[in-house]
């Protein structure tokens, strides 16, 4: 039995002795070797033979890790306290100095980022925290990272998840924001009633101006029409007067060649001239034009009388006295010397 015990204890050692000796580092990961409590070496992933007793090892995660923060409350430049939470991106890029330089780095990097949201929330008033997570972001990854750098540790980026301000605040922010809606909806309003009626006084503008050149147009064309109608009718009366001088040449000229062929007397002329004369006086005209000769026509007037009692004397068988002298000549150009044939 004695024997069987001893085999036992013996196999039990040797396999806690081997589990010490030998030890697996994942993929990711990086094994920190002591010896004797101080660093000995660092092992990347795979197999680990370490001495038994002696050695121990610790595994360093060497990825990304995204630490997410707890709610605090931070107050803002203008004195609005805020809820503020964040997550921050850190990876180990030094497994000594993130283990042998602080005593626990997550716990450290978790203090000073909550160190961070304060002093930068504390530069920047509410309005600005709200509108501007972008700079924020950026600050505290800077304010962060010259404190991490000694440690071994690398903050890649924060991320401001919430910033949750007071209910009396949010409920302000939303009448501030409902106003400033209603103020743009009436500029909004008025702008487009402005541009409305500068839109309406331009179209008028424009309808008055083309309803000028129209009318402008309509006239130009207009005195153009009643010039050229005048051209035109002036041309016709000059035409009209051609045709009547030449219609009044032509019967002057008939007259004339039929004088010229019937040589006509003076006392005939005369008799014709006193027909006018009698034509204008019956005239309604309120002048009456006198020819020149009026003293010819006068002395044919009484020619044409004295032929006349001479043609009654004959007539009635009386004989012209011899003191009367001769006949007139009107009286002898007539036929028969003035004698009258009787009818039959």
């Amino acid at each position: 039995m004695g024997v069987v015990i001893a085999v036992i204890v013996i196999v039990v050692l040797a396999l806690g002795l081997s589990r010490s000796m030998v030890r697996v580092v994942q993929q990711g990961q990086k094994g920190v070797v002591k010896r004797l409590g101080r660093f000995h070496v660092t092992h990347n992933p795979g197999l680990v033979f370490m001495l038994p007793i002696l050695d121990s090892m610790i595994r360093v995660d060497m990825r990304e890790v995204p630490r997410r923060g707890d709610k605090q409350d931070v107050i803002t430049k203008d004195n609005v306290a805020v809820g503020v939470s964040a997550t921050i991106f850190h990876q180990v890029i030094d497994v000594n100095k993130a283990l042998f330089e602080v005593q626990d780095y997550q716990v450290a990097i978790d203090q000073i980022s909550r160190t961070a949201l304060r002093a930068v929330f504390g530069t920047m008033s509410l309005d600005e925290a709200l509108s501007e997570r972008q700079r924020i972001n950026a600050d505290l990854a800077a304010h962060i990272a010259d404190a991490t750098e000694k440690w071994g540790v690398r903050v890649n980026r924060i991320e401001v998840l919430d910033i949750i301000p007071p209910t009396n605040i949010l409920r302000a922010m939303e009448e501030q924001k409902e106003a400033d809606q209603h103020k743009r909806s009436v500029i909004l309003q008025s702008e487009g009633d402005k541009q409305a009626a500068i839109n309406q006084a331009e179209g008028e503008a424009q309808a008055n101006i083309t309803r000028a050149t129209a009318q402008r147009q309509a006239t130009i064309l207009g005195a153009e029409g009643r010039k050229q109608a005048q051209i035109l009718e002036a041309e016709g009366n000059q035409e009209a007067q051609k045709l009547d001088a030449l219609g009044e040449a032509s019967a002057i000229g008939a007259v004339f060649e039929a004088i010229h062929q019937g040589k006509a007397t003076p006392d005939v002329l005369a008799f014709w001239q006193l027909k006018n004369l009698a034509t204008l006086a019956d005239s309604p005209n309120s002048k009456l034009v006198v020819p020149t000769d009026f003293a010819g026509l006068m002395g044919a007037a009484k020619a044409l009388v004295m032929a006349t009692e001479s043609d009654s004397v004959l007539s009635n068988g009386a004989k012209i006295p011899p003191e009367a002298g001769p006949a007139p000549a009107a009286v002898r150009a007539l036929p028969n010397g003035g004698k009258r044939t009787p009818k039959p």
